[in-house]
């Protein structure tokens, strides 16, 4: 005779590893070819579970331009999920939060700070801002990273 509980476990499992297999995030990443620390970036997604798409590009400020990336938010790569950009080295977990963000055009890390995903320089770690563009136009703090 089967064991009850067992089958229920296994069954639990299989459905719930079948729901988190669905949910996975896909992003396109649009980058220059000779740029290093973008294909660190895209390591730092995978690690977290994002599957990444890698677009090099020619013309990284047309890219930026056509998915409507301010200037003032601009860093060296340039990620689209689920319409929505993702500008610079923001961590995967902000990625994984801006699906759950209606309001958002996208988000930006500007520049590239030291202590961002894949910017490390050892210790030093600079403060720095992930900024949502809202679809009203206007600019929001969605996380601060010491």
């Amino acid at each position: 005779m089967k064991n009850p509980l067992r089958i229920f476990a296994l069954s639990t499992l299989f459905i719930t590893s079948f729901a988190n297999a669905a949910e996975q995030l896909t992003m396109d990443v649009h980058r220059d070819a000779n740029c290093g620390c973008c294909k660190a970036w895209i390591s730092h997604l995978q690690a977290n579970g994002i599957k990444v798409n890698d677009h090099v590009e020619d013309d990284m400020s047309r890219v930026k331009q056509e998915l409507g990336v301010q200037p003032r938010l601009a860093s060296c790569h340039t990620g689209v999920i689920n319409g929505k950009f993702v500008e610079g080295h923001v961590p995967a977990e902000q990625v994984i939060a801006l699906s759950k963000r209606h309001d958002l055009k996208g988000i930006a890390v500007p520049g590239m700070p030291m202590g961002s995903p894949r910017m490390e320089m050892g210790d030093r770690k600079d403060a720095f801002q992930v900024i949502g563009l809202r679809n009203d136009g206007r600019d929001e703090v969605v996380a601060e990273y010491p």
